[in-house]
C-alpha cells in the first residue's frame, strides 16, 4: 500500500510540474511606434489601444499620444490621439478613456476620438498606471511621488501613500490590485492592505486572469504568472535580448498578452498556455 501511494505523489507532483503555465509568441509589429508603454485591448472592435510616449518618457513635449494597432498587429492609425505629454498607462470606462500623461489624468471620448477634458494631478511628477472601477472612481499611480490618488467625479485625491516603487493598478469590485516594487497587494475599500506575492523583479502592468490569478510584467523584460497563492511563474525573459516588457494588455476570453517593448518601439502578442 505504501508503494502505491509514494507513486500516486510522485505522479501527482510530475502532473503539478507539467502543469506550470508558459506562452508563445505570435506576432510582433514592426518597429514603428514611437515608445509604447501600455496596452489596452477593445477586443469587440478589434482594437490595441497604445500609448505613445514620443521620444521620452518624462518629457512634456506635446509629441506623444494614443494609437490604434489591430490584434493582428497591423497599423490601423498611430495618431489616433495625439497632442500628449508622454502617456503611459490607459484605462476605460463604456465609451470614455483615461491616460495618465505625467502630470495630468486625460480623458479621451473614444467614438469621436478627441480629448475632453484634461484634469491636472497637483504635485505630481511621473503619473504611471491607471485604472476605473465599475463605479467610475480613477485611481492612478505617481511612481516617483509613491502615492496613488483618486479621481471621483472628476476631483482629484491623494488616496494612498508611501508605496514604494508604485506602478501597476487594477481595480476589481471594491478592491484595488496594486504593484508596489517587488510586491504585489491588494487594497479594500478601507485601504486595508494584504499582500499576495513578492517577485524578483519590480512590477510594472498587472492583469487579471479571471481566477484570481494575476499576469505581471516587469519593465526590464521579464513577465510572470502570480497564482492567488503568492506562487509565480515565470513566463518570458528578455533581458539578455534587451527587449522591455511594459504595462501589457490582456484577452481573457482567448488568452492572449499584449506586451508593449517600450525602447524598441513594438507591440508583442504572446498565447498563455
Amino acid at each position: 500500500m505504501k508503494k502505491y501511494f509514494g507513486l500516486a505523489f510522485i505522479m501527482a507532483a510530475s502532473v503539478s510540474a507539467q502543469a506550470q503555465h508558459r506562452i508563445e509568441k505570435i506576432w510582433e509589429t514592426d518597429s514603428v511606434i514611437n515608445m509604447p508603454e501600455s496596452v489596452l485591448p477593445d477586443i469587440k472592435n478589434k482594437v490595441l489601444y497604445t500609448s505613445v510616449m514620443g521620444n521620452s518618457p518624462t518629457d512634456k513635449d506635446g509629441i506623444g499620444g494614443v494609437a490604434k494597432i489591430g490584434l493582428d498587429g497591423k497599423v490601423i492609425d498611430l495618431d489616433w490621439i495625439t497632442g500628449l505629454n508622454a502617456p503611459k498607462g490607459l484605462a476605460r470606462l463604456g465609451n470614455t478613456m483615461y491616460a495618465a500623461d505625467l502630470t495630468e489624468v486625460v480623458i479621451i471620448d473614444i467614438a469621436k476620438a478627441k480629448v475632453i477634458k484634461k484634469i491636472p494631478i497637483e504635485g505630481a511628477v511621473f503619473l504611471n498606471d491607471i485604472t476605473v472601477s465599475d463605479k467610475g472612481i480613477v485611481y492612478v499611480s505617481d511612481t516617483r511621488k509613491k502615492l496613488i490618488h483618486k479621481i471621483e467625479k472628476n476631483i482629484p485625491s491623494v488616496y494612498m501613500e508611501n508605496i514604494s516603487g508604485v506602478n501597476g493598478l487594477k481595480a476589481i469590485g471594491n478592491d484595488l490590485f496594486i504593484a508596489g516594487g517587488k510586491t504585489v497587494m491588494k487594497a479594500d475599500s478601507k485601504k486595508n492592505v494584504t499582500n499576495i506575492a513578492e517577485l524578483p523583479h519590480g512590477g510594472d502592468g498587472l492583469e487579471p486572469v479571471g481566477n484570481g490569478d494575476f499576469l505581471l510584467t516587469s519593465w526590464s523584460g521579464y513577465v510572470y504568472y502570480v497564482y492567488a497563492n503568492g506562487k509565480y511563474d515565470l513566463l518570458l525573459d528578455t533581458t539578455k535580448e534587451k527587449i522591455n516588457t511594459a504595462d501589457l494588455g490582456y484577452d481573457p476570453v482567448k488568452k492572449i498578452l499584449y506586451i508593449p517593448t517600450f525602447f524598441k518601439k513594438s507591440i508583442m502578442a504572446y498565447q498563455l498556455k
